[in-house]
């Protein structure tokens, strides 16, 4: 999601306890299951307004509040980008089409604690082409993760998934970025998805944040349109996104926003 500006500008890092843990790990597992409840649901036909009347009902049923309803004027519970939308597509009566791949951004406040994650779906049958970009995506999404352990630095993560991302030809998208997150929905530091390997803040354990590339098929360059959310390709190509929050621990990493019934990347296998 988008950087809060006030804040983060005292650019400290938290390290959390073992509450925030227990606290991220409940919010997160809301998250991914509300994703996991829409695996059935997106389909040809289905509009991107009934799929967030879904999230924000099921938050809501579980005692939780959709962190990005009203969120700086925002006014609905998700994002919904379609296609070579990248980010933070607003959900309309506009009904889905075989072929179409989406990403669903779902946040969650649960006892003060945000579960923020995104996962990619496709719309019937898609060419192999939007296929593969969403499998490359979730691998860079996978490969960062994997960076993430007491020692190693920020720039590893980024690097990591660039590495990957063009070696595979896709852009990583530099506009967006991941994010510290906990009681803050938007936190220190901000999260590269692109960089040099030792670079960045020293990762420590209680670490908390999001992990969430943008890749495109085409250039990297993105363009905000007129409604000052929907960030779109320049070059109108395909665009995919994964997001997992994450904990450093003493050993590696926590993923706290794991899909529960194993829905990690379509085609669900």
């Amino acid at each position: 999601m988008i950087d809060d500006v006030e804040l983060v500008r005292d650019g400290h890092i938290r390290q959390h306890g073992p509450e925030a843990f227990a606290g991220m790990r409940k919010a997160g597992q809301l998250a991914a299951a509300t994703l996991d409840l829409l695996v059935d649901v997106v389909k040809p036909g289905v509009t991107t307004q009934a799929i967030d009347d879904i999230v924000r009902r099921n938050f809501i049923e579980h005692g939780a509040v959709p962190a990005t309803l009203f969120y700086k004027g925002y006014s609905k519970s998700s994002c919904t980008s379609i296609n070579h939308v990248v980010c933070h597509g607003i959900p309309n009566d506009k009904p889905l089409k075989e072929g179409d791949i989406l990403n669903i951004d779902v946040t969650c406040i649960v006892d003060g604690w945000h579960g923020d994650t995104s996962r990619m779906f496709t719309v019937g049958e898609v060419r192999r082409k939007a296929e593969r970009l969403i499998e490359v995506t979730y691998e860079a999404l996978m490969r960062g993760i994997a960076e993430v352990k007491p020692g190693n630095t920020f720039g590893d993560i980024g690097a990591a998934i660039q590495e990957y991302a063009e070696n595979q030809r896709c852009s990583v998208v530099r506009d967006f970025c991941g994010h510290g997150i906990g009681q803050l929905f938007h936190d220190a530091p901000n999260v590269l998805h692109f960089g040099d390997r030792g670079t960045g803040a020293v990762l420590k354990p209680g670490m908390i944040f999001t992990i969430e590339p943008m890749l495109n098929d085409g250039k990297p360059h993105v363009k905000v349109l007129a409604d000052g959310w929907t960030a779109v390709t320049r070059d109108k190509s395909l665009s995919a996104q994964f997001e997992h929050s994450v904990g450093v621990t003493e050993t590696g990493v926590e993923i706290f926003t794991s899909s529960p019934g194993g829905y990690h990347c379509p085609p669900w296998k």
